[in-house]
């Protein structure tokens, strides 16, 4: 063993909780896609069928021009949320960082899109098309670096679930519990089927991970819910110490596919 990698091993093997840490960290970013996750809020159910037939008819299809997708458009199920909300949520991959920033002046080239989108591009400054948009960045998991569309059914329902953390290392653990701990593939063995896993990068609530699942309906997802949290390497999973603590809050929303979402 040559001087230098001796002296490195010797002073990590007096670090064990850093060396948990490393352990911890996202692997490199090959071949992840990275996931722009849009909360645009709205204050009617006309603001809202506008930003529908927008994505639908015009933004969708331009996204497709430019090699991005597939898009997904959700609101929210009011049947299964305690609160009815206008507010849209929209989840748009890129396959790297330069299709992010790239994307606008694409877009702004696109004559078919700047034409089928202009009552909504040009909406008036008294009569705005919505109120805000909330934006988030979000990098794909190591045993998850792309989105997948696993339901299909007309009546497909989809669970955005947002995991906080006090902090970044902790945040980092449980990214670790879900890649290296075995959950996402405990996931799909007990029939969570994921669309997406990011780490957030940029946005609010941050340190977060966030994920999207996907069912044919409602009660598929429950079933699979209580499959998961029964089962014996959930239990033995969750009670290893190393993963204590992890989350600090959790968001949990229900959402059904609008009109032209490709998920």
């Amino acid at each position: 063993m040559k001087r230098r990698d001796f002296v490195a091993a010797s002073l990590l093997a007096g670090l064990t909780p850093m060396t948990q840490f490393a352990q911890a960290e996202p692997r490199d970013n090959d071949g992840k896609e990275l996931f722009e996750l849009r909360l645009i809020k709205l204050d009617s159910a006309e603001k809202q069928k506008a930003l529908i037939d927008f994505y639908a008819d015009a933004l969708i299809p331009a996204l497709d021009r430019a090699g991005v997708g597939p898009v997904g458009v959700f609101t929210f199920d009011n049947d299964s949320n305690k609160e009815k909300s206008d507010n849209v949520y929209v989840v748009t991959p890129h396959k790297s960082l330069e299709s992010v920033m790239g994307l606008a002046k694409k877009l702004g080239a696109d004559s078919t899109f700047l034409d089928a989108g202009r009552d909504f591009i040009g909406a008036p400054f008294d009569d705005p098309a919505y109120q805000r948009v909330e934006t988030s960045l979000l990098l794909g998991f190591d045993d998850m670096p792309k989105l997948e569309t696993p339901a299909k059914g007309a009546d497909r329902v989809f669970q955005l679930r947002i995991y906080e953390s006090h902090s970044v290392w902790f945040g980092l653990k449980k990214i670790h519990m879900f890649n290296e701990g075995g959950e996402i593939d405990l996931f799909r063995r007990t029939g969570l089927a994921p669309v997406f896993f990011g780490q957030a990068i940029i946005g609010d609530k941050l340190p977060n991970l966030t994920y999207m699942l996907g069912f044919n309906n409602r009660a598929e997802g429950d079933a699979a819910w209580k499959k998961f949290i029964a089962h014996p390497e959930w239990k033995a999973m969750s009670s290893k110490p190393f993963y204590k603590d992890t989350v600090s809050n959790i968001t949990n929303i229900w959402l059904k596919p609008a009109r032209g979402s490709q998920i």
